[in-house]
């Protein structure tokens, strides 16, 4: 018995259509596709604000000017997760 033939049972057992289906796997795959986007960004502003608390400890007078970095670095670097939702609305809903 293929894969196919079960899939075709299956959907005959159930009150799932062919296009609920597609639909279920398109969500799925746009939630894994928005899963992949945040990884970067998360990693990135770890490491920024480890970085920048590094900067601070080693000089500390120096603290506000790289705080004010890090703040700009966190803003950009998230706006790459933000993309990344934005292209998960559009994959899901569209």
């Amino acid at each position: 018995m293929s894969i196919a033939s079960t899939a075709a049972q299956v959907l005959a057992q159930t009150d799932i259509t062919a296009d609920e289906l597609k639909a279920a796997e398109g969500a799925s795959s746009a939630g894994f596709a928005y899963g992949l986007a945040a990884i970067g960004p998360g990693i990135g502003i770890g490491y920024l604000v480890g970085q920048a608390v590094q900067a601070m400890a080693r000089q500390p007078e120096s603290a506000g000017t790289v705080q004010t970095t890090m703040f700009l670095g966190i803003a950009f670097t998230e706006a790459l997760a933000l993309i990344g939702f934005v292209v998960f609305i559009l994959l899901k809903f569209v």
